[in-house]
């Protein structure tokens, strides 16, 4: 299984208490904790300063799995990089879409929707209730999740009903939120993962990074061959269609 972890790496740069919390960046840290529970996986890391945003067609064509995580800069990345991106996915690559990538241009754009949502940053406490306890994203994942200090995500959450709900979150304002999402498009799985607020040490977090490793199995799917399956291997498919 190959995965790639991508991040906008801005925050860390720019921002001195982003820096303490993750110094080498968000994308290192999320790379490290997902090699600790998939020692057999293949992780590598991209970011928005790279050629390409790191994401060559060389690189997603060998990309199992794709983490993104953005919030800054979503206007930066560049349309001929997210249709790469939206062609894998219909292939059935795998994306993980983590806290305020929900107004990515990729997850808008294979949502259909605004991914629009309340927010508020007050230090919060999220408690992350389980909801699908059968599902494999919550398999040995604590009950529930506490994160003491985090941004508020509430509801209402524009975007199409999924098709499992294994998390939602409540916080100490009273707001719920639908903090854990699964979708198919084409070929893909795509999971939404809301914790991960930059100026909270969320990815510190044992339960978080192991719902985010059960996440990348559910959504890796083996790749099969063409010859076997009887299709083009370029040929992806609106999953409207």
């Amino acid at each position: 299984m190959r995965v790639t972890v991508w991040n906008e790496f801005i925050h860390e740069r720019n921002n001195k208490t982003v820096e303490a919390i993750y110094p080498r960046g968000i994308h290192a840290t999320l790379a490290a904790q997902l090699g600790e529970r998939l020692p057999e996986a293949e992780i590598g890391t991209a970011t928005l300063q790279e050629a390409e945003h790191g994401l060559p067609a060389a690189v997603l064509d060998a990309t199992d799995v794709l983490l993104w995580w953005g919030h800054l800069a979503h206007h930066k990345v560049a349309d001929e990089v997210v249709e790469r991106v939206y062609q894998r996915v219909m292939q059935g690559m795998g994306l993980l879409v983590l806290h305020s990538a929900h107004l990515s241009k990729i997850f808008t754009r294979l949502m259909g929707t605004t991914c629009n949502l309340r927010w508020r940053e007050a230090d919060d406490r999220e408690l992350v209730w389980t909801v699908n306890p059968g599902h494999a994203i919550a398999r040995g994942v604590s009950q529930p999740i506490e994160i003491p200090a985090h941004e508020m995500y509430g509801e209402y959450f524009d975007i199409p009903q999924p098709d499992e709900l294994v998390f939602i979150s409540s916080f100490s304002g009273g707001e719920v939120f639908r903090s854990g999402c699964c979708f198919k498009r084409g070929k893909g799985r795509i999971f939404y993962f809301s914790p991960g607020h930059e100026t909270y040490p969320v990815y510190e977090q044992s339960a978080v990074c192991d719902v985010l490793a059960n996440a990348v199995g559910w959504v890796y799917q083996p790749r099969v061959s063409p010859i076997e399956t009887g299709e083009s291997p370029n040929v992806a498919v609106d999953w409207w269609r």
